[in-house]
């Protein structure tokens, strides 16, 4: 299992903002961690005392990165990702501040390309599925956008 420490030190997210508490378990194509941050008081995503559900986005944006800093970790250079656009997400409950214990979070790589990966992802809570989505994340923007196109 990967802790916390080391999450922080192969994605952008440091600080209070690294919300993953570890990595459960991954493979090529998917990754599980496990989150406590939802019922910190300080947690940088709440709002006026409370953390909306639709913070489990992040959550869930977090594990993919994670994701990516694994499959490079296994033979590729770190590549950095940005969350472009969202479909298809369900809020089950209005907020996570007030449930006990881990939240799980699990993501699925559906498809890519050295561009654009589209994951499918949940975020969950003793059994319970609290959100879930697809999620598409564009890989290097900057060099991407730089590109000649053919």
């Amino acid at each position: 299992m990967l802790d916390r420490r080391w999450i922080a030190e192969h994605v952008p997210h440091d600080g209070d903002m690294c919300l993953l508490e570890a990595v459960v378990d991954w493979s090529p194509a998917t990754i599980s961690c496990r989150a406590t941050s939802h019922t910190d008081p300080a947690n940088p995503l709440r709002a006026e005392g409370r953390l909306g559900a639709a913070s489990g986005i992040e959550y869930a944006a977090q594990a993919m990165a994670v994701h990516g800093a694994l499959l490079a970790d296994a033979g590729g250079r770190p590549r950095h990702g940005y969350l472009t656009s969202l479909r298809g997400v369900t809020l089950h409950v209005a907020r996570l501040d007030d449930l006990p214990g881990d939240l799980s979070i699990h993501a699925e790589c559906l498809s890519g390309d050295s561009h654009n990966v589209l994951y499918r992802f949940a975020v969950s809570h003793a059994g319970h599925c609290l959100i879930d989505g697809r999620a598409t994340v564009v890989l290097d923007a900057a060099s991407a956008a730089a590109e000649p196109r053919q």
